[in-house]
Formats: C-alpha cells, sequence, structure tokens
C-alpha cells in the first residue's frame, strides 16, 4: 500500500510492502540495550497488555516477548503483516497482528496497559490517532515512542552509504540524521504528561552483506524505487563497501525513547 506524505521524500509514494522479505531478514537490528532501556523502566512485560503500531515485521514485539507481555502489532502493510506472523509462528510466540493503518485501530476503551511506536511515530495522523490511543488505554497507561538512528557525519561508512541513497533517491528525507530527542507533536501533550526520556549512543554490528541489506530495506531504496534502479544502486554499493569496509564492522548509532503517560 502506496504511503504519500507530503513532508516526506518530497511527496513521492513509498510502500513498505515491496521491502517486507528485506525488512524480515535486515532490519532486526536492535541491540540488546535498546530492550533494556524498555523493560528498565517496568513497561513491557510480564502482566501488560501492549499494543504495537507500526510494527513491521513485528521486531519489538517477538524480541521483548520473552518478558511476558501481552502483545497485539498493527501495520499498514499486508506483507508486513504476513512477515510478521510467519516469523513469531515459527518461533511459537503467540503474537495477534492486524494489517491495519493506525489511525484505524478499533479496539474497546482501556484495553492495554502501553502502546508503543518504534520507528514510525512521525508518519501517522496524530490529529486522528492520538484521542483512539488515550481512549484505548487503561488509567494512567502509557505511550512509548522509540527511535534508532545511524549517525552519517561521524560514521564513514554510514555517511558514504547514504551518500549512495541520495544520489539515486535525491528526495529522500532520511538522510542527515543527528542526536535529539524524540520530536512530540503539540496535540499530544493534551493527552499525555512525557515523564521520561533518554538519548544514547549504540553501536551496531553488521557484515558487508547485512549493511547491505539494512540499507536496501530503507525508505530511500527498497521502499521507493522500481526494481532496476534498486538493482542498479545495490551494485554500485556493494561496490562501495568492498572499498571502504572491512568484512565485519560496527556503525555508530544514536536511540531515543520517549514515555508519555495518559491524563
Amino acid at each position: 500500500m502506496n504511503i504519500i506524505n507530503k513532508k516526506i521524500d518530497g511527496g513521492n509514494p513509498f510502500d513498505w510492502g515491496r521491502t517486507s522479505a528485506d525488512y524480515a531478514k535486515f532490519r532486526d537490528i536492535y541491540p540488546e540495550i535498546f530492550y533494556k532501556k524498555i523493560t528498565e523502566r517496568g513497561l513491557c512485560i510480564n502482566g501488560q497488555k501492549v499494543l504495537d503500531l507500526g510494527t513491521g515485521t513485528g521486531v519489538l514485539p517477538r524480541n521483548m516477548y520473552r518478558y511476558g507481555a501481552e502483545w497485539t502489532g498493527t501495520d499498514i502493510s499486508e506483507n508486513q503483516i504476513i512477515q510478521a506472523r510467519k516469523l513469531s509462528e515459527e518461533n511459537s510466540m503467540d503474537i495477534k497482528f492486524i494489517a491495519s493503518p493506525a489511525e484505524n485501530i478499533d479496539f474497546p476503551e482501556k484495553s492495554f496497559d502501553i502502546v508503543t511506536a518504534c520507528q514510525c511515530f512521525w508518519y501517522f495522523d496524530h490529529n486522528v490517532l492520538i484521542p483512539k490511543i488515550s481512549q484505548i488505554l487503561k488509567d494512567n497507561g502509557k505511550l512509548v515512542i522509540l527511535y534508532m538512528a545511524w549517525l552519517p557525519f561521524e560514521d564513514k561508512i554510514a555517511g558514504e552509504s547514504e551518500k549512495l541513497v541520495l544520489k539515486y533517491n535525491p528526495d529522500w528525507t532520511g538522510a542527515g540524521e543527528t542526536r535529539k530527542p524524540i520530536w512530540i507533536p503539540d496535540i499530544v501533550n493534551e493527552y499525555f504528561n512525557l515523564t521520561d526520556h533518554e538519548e544514547y549512543d549504540l553501536n551496531v554490528h553488521f557484515t558487508r552483506e547485512s549493511w547491505n541489506g539494512r540499507i536496501k530495506a530503507c525508505r530511500g531504496i527498497g521502499a521507493s524505487l522500481d526494481s532496476e534502479k534498486i538493482a542498479s544502486w545495490e551494485n554500485e554499493h556493494i561496490k562501495l563497501l568492498e572499498n571502504i569496509a572491512p568484512e565485519e564492522f560496527d556503525i555508530l548509532h544514536y536511540a531515543a525513547i520517549a514515555v508519555l503517560q495518559k491524563k
């Protein structure tokens, strides 16, 4: 399903479903500290019901399943949900996945203790979604927003890969990331209080193959370009990595978490 947002990629359409196979294989990359930062705050653990919006291939609920929460994941892309179900079933995980835009969620009032949004919050229509999140959260329920990005101005490999994405897709707005707190739209503050946030650096380990896959599965390449351009980009990217990167390496990222409590 194509997504069009004038504020993203110059309004050019993108579809995560086109890159679901690569997404499933190459974007399950959050280090253990990423999940520890969530659970050490008493979030997404045993006894809690959690709804994960924009779940993609179910990376967050699948990796946090071991902590005992009851998970439901939704995503606008049917292909992403197919991959999420497949991966969870292969690992005997009882997670409910629903193909639906976040704005169309339909759950009874006070159904969840926590709602999470990982790597996706800026895509949503917040004026529609935020009142719904408040409604389906229990009293004092939490909205947890999560993010992780490479730092192209500090990590040479990331920076060179990013330049190549822009060569093929100059309208891509995912470039040039720097450390900052998660953006909170004004409407969120009408329904929630920000109670905690943190931004921290972390290294993510890759091989040439897995880093190529990670970049290929980004919005600027796999979700946007036609197959001919993707193949051309990939050929050039593989040659680039052979010249600038060892077989295995770490990429410097930063991660951020924002915890908001229902008013």
